[in-house]
């Protein structure tokens, strides 16, 4: 990956790490945080392009993490 392109750093969502350390289903979590399996399905596998505050403040506060647990750059 060539760290001079911005192009080709990215954002990287750690939540299916964070859900086998934690022992938690994706339909526990999903109902938890009151979205869809699929939509939190798509989190998890790294298919998004955006995301609601309200729901990483909803991830965090059910995992007991901080964003930065959840999120990672990648240069």
């Amino acid at each position: 990956m060539d760290s001079s392109n911005p192009e080709s750093s990215k954002i990287v969502l750690r939540l299916d790490r964070l859900m086998v350390e934690r022992q938690i289903s994706l339909n526990e979590l999903a109902e938890k945080v009151g979205i869809t399996n699929a939509n939190l399905s798509k989190i998890k596998n790294n298919h998004i392009t955006a995301m609601r505050f309200s729901t990483l403040a909803a991830l965090c506060e059910i995992l007991d993490c901080e964003v930065g647990d959840l999120i990672e750059y990648v240069k």
